[in-house]
């Protein structure tokens, strides 16, 4: 009998101990997931980004010169960050056609500093990198663009032509030292 009894007590403790114990963790549990649910006016935002290159018009019309060796074409156009910060962006040439895209020789400019300079066929995305200046949320920069036929090209280009679409590409400078354009 008193083996008996010993053993109702231990079970009896064990018991009372796991009770305890499952207690506990319901009280554990019910504070981690109120902490977890109860965190407040917490929100998030993305940025955009969106430029606006010379409203969507060609620096150049089709058609508006007939280059000869020697000639200088200046056209003025113009970017504007119209995303929620800062950007680094880069100019560059898409869907570039025709025989004179080895031969005129192309320089942008914004103001004094050079932004690129070499052949419509070199200025492809791959190739164009990030101007070393930022474009600052709602800024406006006016850029000039040179089209320059060499004299040496000579006889041997006539009636050959130039065909690209002029594109930018811009990411937010916030977090992105490296300057890099996915």
């Amino acid at each position: 009998m008193v083996s008996d009894n010993k053993t109702a007590k231990k079970l009896t403790g064990y018991i009372i101990t796991v009770i305890i114990l499952a207690v506990c963790l319901c009280i554990t549990t019910g504070a981690l997931i109120g902490a977890i649910v109860s965190v407040e006016n917490n929100s998030f935002q993305t940025g955009s980004i969106k430029i606006n290159l010379n409203n969507g018009k060609p620096v150049i019309e089709e058609r508006e010169f007939v280059f000869e060796p020697g000639m200088t074409v200046q056209k003025d156009f113009f970017i504007k960050n119209e995303s929620t910060w800062d950007v680094y962006y880069k100019l560059y040439f898409d869907n570039v056609t025709g025989g004179l895209a080895d031969v005129l020789q192309i320089t942008i400019k914004s103001g004094d500093t050079t932004l690129y300079h070499g052949t419509s066929a070199e200025l492809s995305r791959a190739n164009a990198g990030a101007a070393d200046d930022i474009l600052r949320k709602n800024e406006r920069r006016e850029l000039t663009i040179y089209f320059y036929f060499p004299t040496e090209a000579g006889n041997s280009t006539q009636n050959l032509t130039l065909t690209f679409d002029m594109c930018a590409d811009a990411v937010q400078t916030k977090n992105n030292p490296n300057k890099l354009f996915d």
